[in-house]
């Protein structure tokens, strides 16, 4: 790998048991790249991601990481995350434990890098709050300060903004878009909203089962399965409800049926 790549798979199959979740990937990240990964539910996305943080171990083929690469990561909010009982702060500085080799006590450095994230974030209004108290957007800027604490290059992410309002969404992708452009932070990130992916990442990967492509985000349009997605995720007409511009244009069939409901 040149000094830039930071991580490169090359004939990966991500297994559970005998079953294959994910084959035939193949692509690598240069620092300050920013990937999305796509595709339908149950498409190897989320076991591709645990696979390349060693999370999920069964796979073959190979994986490499640039030498001293630290990675932070950010999975799906689980119930039992947000019922978590400690205070921000403390969440937050936890997150300085991935890149310890075991358990010791934390340092000034530690507690330093923790507040900065926290700054980083905007959180510092409710840094003595406790966790379980957070508004679900409050929560989801927590974790994230606490996936800065170890992702001094590389920053992963399973769909992050997952139940979250649409302003709360906003302000998260324009963070993290940031992150990427003025902190140089290398992104991986599964998402199913294809019109923010392509507007924000610098590279796609697109599974279903299998890698179908990877390339950068203007070659991805391109293609069929862009169109694909376009039609399986967005409504094809404007919503007849009388919600904003901002709705009328990107309005996810999921979250339609409150509309056409009424």
């Amino acid at each position: 790998m040149s000094e830039e790549t930071l991580i490169k798979c090359s004939n990966l199959e991500c297994r559970y048991g005998n079953y294959i979740a994910a084959s035939n990937v193949n692509f690598q990240l240069n620092r300050g790249d920013y990937l999305c990964v796509v595709g339908a539910n149950g498409s190897g996305k989320s076991t591709l991601v645990k696979t390349l943080l060693g999370l999920q171990k069964s796979y073959s083929g190979k994986i490499e990481k640039a030498k001293n690469c630290r990675i932070g990561y950010l999975p799906q909010q689980k119930a039992v995350q947000k019922d978590f009982p400690a205070s921000v702060f403390e969440v937050v500085l936890s997150g300085n434990l991935a890149n310890k080799k075991f358990f010791s006590f934390y340092t000034k450095a530690d507690k330093e890098l923790a507040m900065s994230n926290i700054e980083k974030l905007g959180i510092q209004s409710f840094v003595k709050k406790s966790f379980r108290e957070l508004s679900g957007g409050q929560q989801q800027r927590v974790l994230l300060a606490r996936a800065l604490c170890a992702a001094s290059d590389m920053l992963v992410m399973d769909e992050p903004v997952t139940g979250l309002d649409p302003t709360v969404t906003d302000e998260l992708y324009t963070i993290i878009r940031n992150l990427n452009a003025v902190d140089k932070l290398t992104i991986i990130m599964v998402s199913h909203d294809i019109h923010r992916a392509v507007s924000q990442s610098s590279h796609i990967l697109h599974m279903n089962k299998e890698q179908l492509f990877f390339g950068t985000s203007k070659d991805y349009m391109k293609t069929e399965y862009y169109k694909q997605m376009q039609n399986v995720e967005t409504c094809s007409t404007h919503c007849q409800c009388d919600c904003d511009e901002t709705c009328k244009a990107s309005h996810i069939i999921m979250n339609h049926h409150h509309h056409t409901s009424q």
